[in-house]
C-alpha cells in the first residue's frame, strides 16, 4: 500500500517537460493559423469557403456536432458512474470532466465560427423564438459548460487543500493560489456531507442536461423535414453515438496522460479493461441504431431517399460511409471481444480509431443530406452538386480541434488529473480491510 506522501508526490501537478513544451507549441501555431483564417473568413464573408446554397451546413457544423458528441462522455458516464458509486470510476472522472468542459466550449465557439456575421451573435438571444430548436440550444450548450465547471470544481476542492499545503514551503505564489480556490476547505464532516450532496445533485443534473443536449442538437436536423434527417430516432441514434465518441475520446486521454504523468500503478490495466467492455457495449448499441437508420429505409424509401441511400452505399460517400462504419465501429467492437484487445496500448489505438471514425461519421451524416435538396434549383452551378472544404474551412476546424486539446493539455498541467484525496481515502479504506483479513 502506498501513504499518503507518495500518493500526493505522484499525483500533483508538475511542470510540462520538453515533449510538453513542443506540443503547448504545435497547438498553439496550428490556433494562431486558425485566427489567422477566421479573421480573413470574416472580411471576405463566407465565399472563402465552399459552402453554398446546397451545402449551407459545411464542414463547421459538423464539428458542431462531434464537439458536442464528445462533451457527452462527463454527462453520461461519470453521472453514471458517480451516482451508481463505482469505486473503480477513481482515476478516470477527472479526466473525464476535463474533456466534457474543453469539448462543450469549443461546441459553442465553434458555432459562433459558422456564422457569416458573428456580429450578430446577441440577436440569437435578443430575438428569440421558443418555437425554434436553435433558441433551446443557445440556452442548454450555456447551462450545460456551467454545470460542468461546477462539476469539475466541486470535487478539487479537497485536492485544492491539499496542495496548498503541498507547495507551502517550495511554492509559495502557488499554494496560496489553490488555498483561494478551496474555499477554506478543511474536511470536517459537515463540508463531507455537503460536498457529497452537491456532487450528487450536479452529477444528475449534467445527466439531465446532456441527453437535452443531445437530443435538441438531434432535433435541429429532423425537424428540417430533410431526406436523411427526417427520421424520429434521430434523438437515441444521436446519444448512441455521442457515447461511442466520448468514451473513445476518454480512453485516448487516459492513455496519454498515463504515459506521460507515469500513473501506471493509478491507472492500471483493470481500468481499460473495464473502459473496453463499455466501449464495446457503445459501439454494439450504436451499430444497431445505425442498421435502423440505414437497413429500414432501404426498403421503404421513395425516390428522394432512395437516392440519398444510392449516394452512401454505392455512390460518392460509399468509401467513406463504409469505412467509417466497417473500421470505425464494426473492427472496435470485434478486437474489444478479445482480452488483448483491452490491453492498455490496443485501447489507446482503438479510442483513436473510434474518434477518427466519430468525427467523420458526423460529416457523412451532414453532407450527403445537403446533396439532395427539397426542391430541385436548375441552372445551378456544377460545383453545387458536390461538396469538399476549403482550405480556409481545414485550417480553422483544425484550429478548433487544437484549442480543445490546448484546454484540455493545461487543466491537466495545473489540476491532479486523478483525484488525490480520493485516492488516499480508498488507499487507508483498502490498507485497513486487509489488516481486518485473519492471517
Amino acid at each position: 500500500m502506498r501513504n499518503y506522501d507518495t500518493i500526493v508526490a505522484d499525483l500533483a501537478p508538475r511542470k510540462f517537460g520538453r515533449r510538453g513544451i513542443i506540443w503547448i507549441s504545435i497547438l498553439s501555431l496550428l490556433i494562431v493559423l486558425g485566427i489567422i483564417a477566421y479573421v480573413d473568413q470574416v472580411i471576405q464573408g463566407q465565399k472563402v469557403t465552399n459552402m453554398n446554397d446546397y451545402s449551407l451546413w459545411g464542414i463547421y457544423i459538423s464539428n458542431f456536432v462531434f464537439f458536442v458528441a464528445t462533451s457527452f462522455v462527463g454527462s453520461a458516464t461519470v453521472a453514471i458512474l458517480r451516482l451508481t458509486k463505482n469505486e473503480w470510476r477513481t482515476p478516470l472522472v477527472r479526466i473525464a470532466e476535463i474533456i466534457t468542459l474543453a469539448c462543450i466550449i469549443m461546441a459553442g465557439i465553434t458555432i459562433t465560427i459558422d456564422m457569416a456575421r458573428p456580429d450578430r451573435v446577441m440577436y440569437l438571444f435578443i430575438h428569440a423564438r421558443l418555437q425554434s430548436p436553435i433558441t433551446w440550444d443557445i440556452i442548454i450548450i450555456p447551462t450545460f459548460i456551467v454545470i460542468s465547471l461546477l462539476l469539475l470544481y466541486f470535487p478539487l476542492l479537497p485536492d485544492f487543500a491539499v496542495l496548498k499545503k503541498y507547495y507551502a514551503e517550495s511554492k509559495p505564489r502557488l499554494s496560496k493560489l489553490y488555498g483561494r480556490l478551496s474555499l477554506k476547505w478543511t474536511g470536517n464532516s459537515e463540508q463531507k456531507a455537503l460536498h457529497i450532496k452537491s456532487i450528487r445533485v450536479l452529477s444528475i443534473l449534467i445527466l439531465m442536461a446532456g441527453v437535452l443536449l443531445q437530443t435538441i442538437d438531434a432535433w435541429l436536423f429532423s425537424t428540417t423535414y430533410r431526406i436523411g434527417w427526417d427520421s424520429s430516432a434521430f434523438a437515441p441514434y444521436f446519444i448512441s453515438g455521442a457515447f461511442v465518441a466520448g468514451i473513445g475520446a476518454l480512453v485516448t486521454v487516459i492513455y496519454v496522460v498515463r504515459r506521460t504523468r507515469k500513473l501506471e500503478n493509478y491507472i492500471t490495466e483493470y481500468h481499460f479493461d473495464k473502459m473496453g467492455k463499455l466501449l464495446a457495449l457503445a459501439c454494439i448499441i450504436y451499430l444497431f441504431f445505425n442498421i435502423n437508420e440505414y437497413v429500414v429505409p432501404f426498403f421503404t424509401a421513395k425516390k428522394g431517399e432512395d437516392a440519398h441511400l444510392h449516394s452512401l452505399l454505392v455512390g460518392n460517400y460509399a468509401f467513406l460511409f463504409w469505412l467509417v462504419t466497417v473500421v470505425g465501429l464494426v473492427l472496435p467492437v470485434i478486437l474489444l471481444f478479445f482480452k488483448k484487445g483491452r490491453k492498455p496500448f490496443s485501447m489507446f489505438l482503438i479510442g483513436m480509431i473510434v474518434v477518427i471514425g466519430s468525427w467523420w461519421k458526423r460529416y457523412i451524416i451532414i453532407t450527403p443530406t445537403l446533396q439532395e435538396p427539397i426542391l430541385p434549383i436548375q441552372g445551378v452551378p456544377e460545383s453545387w452538386h458536390s461538396y469538399f472544404p476549403s482550405m480556409h474551412e481545414w485550417v480553422i476546424t483544425v484550429a478548433t480541434l487544437a484549442m480543445a486539446l490546448l484546454i484540455i493539455t493545461l487543466l491537466i498541467r495545473f489540476l491532479p488529473a486523478v483525484p488525490i484525496q480520493r485516492t488516499a481515502d480508498e488507499e487507508e479504506v483498502a490498507s485497513i480491510q486487509l489488516k481486518q483479513i485473519p492471517s
